[in-house]
């Protein structure tokens, strides 16, 4: 499979503005793991196969037991477990993500992870303490999450907080202390901004670092297969699943195993984070630096994901060859990095009040105005790029708005790549 036997769903000319926060189509498809590639291919548009991507490798974070890497100074073991909320307006097409749920219900039959999101927290917690701190939340309402929840979201919050970096949990209960010491919880929510409002009230809730937002603002155009009546005989994300039941069962019976970056990769994680991402930080100020820094995490753990999958394809009992990260894995998962944390900076904002609508209905001429708003009194080049991309606004788009300032009046060059506005 690749990218060419994809066929985009709508022109271009109609995603242009939304072509920077895409995922899928930055990456090369035929390299990705096989598994990943079949889930894929169940994905009809741009939008749908973002989707599927993150609820694939969530779903797949949850089934990868005694697999770990070590990060930091420390050498803090961090496991597999993603927590992502899809924020996409009604009729988006979010249900599209169910196919990960049905991926995993072959290894839910044999090592059961599964625990209901519309559950009260004692019920939660005692899912979790007995599966021995793993588990898998899937909910592809968020109104089932804020309802159930909504009278215990600080408590909620502090312990989907903690799973996110394997920190110690525990429940007082009247007889006595319950202790999850290392929990390896994977969450996946799909729901409107309101709904994950609800879980990240404020940028200052240590949340908003370490749960993943896709934000899905495109329409979704009508899909014919929702008139058709074509079922496979044997469906695709059970067929994956079936894989993964496999791999999962293997990596059971092994004692655990630390999987790592290269050298040369981590050398290039460093310096990507430090540098691609400096203006973000300068534009949406330092609150914005912890979900840079965790992003480091969330790439690895992307990056061992991808390296699982493509061992899963093989039926050797030896998990040995899954210690190292390719380079072709590590460069999906950066790529896939660099996509999200865009994504969290368009939540970012979301939250700041400056944009609560989801599929926004903006005219060209005010897109235009808000960029040049945003921008500071004097800004480089790379600055307006990325304001530009936060606001799902094309790079050709920003280039050519920024010379008919020029040619206007409304900026004037100060150097190469330096630019004041006039007032």
């Amino acid at each position: 499979m690749n990218k060419n036997q994809i066929t985009p769903a709508v022109p271009a000319q109609d995603s242009q503005d939304m072509d920077d926060l895409r995922i899928v189509e930055y990456l090369n498809l035929s390299t990705l793991p096989e598994p990943l590639q079949r889930m894929l291919s169940q994905a009809a548009t741009p939008a749908e196969r973002d989707m599927l991507l993150m609820a694939t490798l969530t779903a797949t974070s949850a089934c990868l037991p005694n697999l770990y890497f070590r990060y930091g100074m420390t050498g803090k073991r961090y496991y597999a477990n993603l927590q992502c909320f899809i924020l996409a307006a009604a009729a988006s097409g979010k249900g599209i993500a169910n196919q990960a749920l049905e991926m995993i219900q072959p290894v839910e039959a044999i090592y059961p992870t599964l625990i209901p999101g519309d559950s009260t927290f004692p019920a939660f917690f005692k899912r979790l303490y007995e599966n021995g701190g793993r588990g898998y939340v899937h909910e592809s309402e968020g109104s089932v999450i804020t309802d159930i929840w909504k009278s215990q979201a600080a408590t909620y919050n502090s312990i989907l907080r903690k799973a996110a970096e394997h920190e110690t949990v525990s429940h007082n209960r009247v007889k006595e202390m319950q202790l999850i010491p290392c929990p390896q919880l994977s969450v996946l929510l799909t729901g409107t901004f309101s709904q994950y409002h609800h879980l990240v009230p404020n940028i200052e809730n240590g949340y908003f670092s370490r749960l993943l937002p896709l934000i899905v603002r495109d329409p979704q155009p009508f899909d014919s297969r929702y008139v058709e009546a074509a079922a496979p005989a044997e469906p695709v994300s059970r067929q994956v699943g079936q894989q993964l039941a496999a791999l999962c069962t293997r990596l059971y019976c092994q004692p655990a195993q630390e999987w790592s970056l290269t050298p040369q990769q981590k050398s290039r994680l460093a310096a990507h984070l430090s540098t691609e991402y400096d203006a973000l930080i300068r534009i949406l100020g330092d609150n914005f630096h912890s979900a840079v820094v965790r992003m480091a995490v969330q790439i690895e753990r992307i990056a061992m994901i991808l390296t699982a999958m493509r061992v899963s394809e093989s039926h050797s009992d030896a998990i040995n060859e899954i210690l190292q990260c390719s380079d072709q894995d590590y460069e999906a998962a950066e790529m896939i990095g660099e996509k999200l944390i865009l994504h969290a900076a368009v939540a970012y904002k979301m939250i700041e009040g400056e944009k609560t609508e989801l599929v926004p209905q903006v005219e060209t001429s005010c897109q235009k105005q808000m960029l040049y708003e945003r921008l500071k009194g004097e800004y480089e080049h790379q600055e307006l790029l990325t304001e530009a991309k936060v606001q799902g606004i094309s790079r050709a788009t920003a280039q050519r708005w920024n010379e008919k300032w020029l040619t206007e009046g409304k900026i004037c060059r100060l150097q190469r790549g330096m630019y004041r506005k006039i007032s």
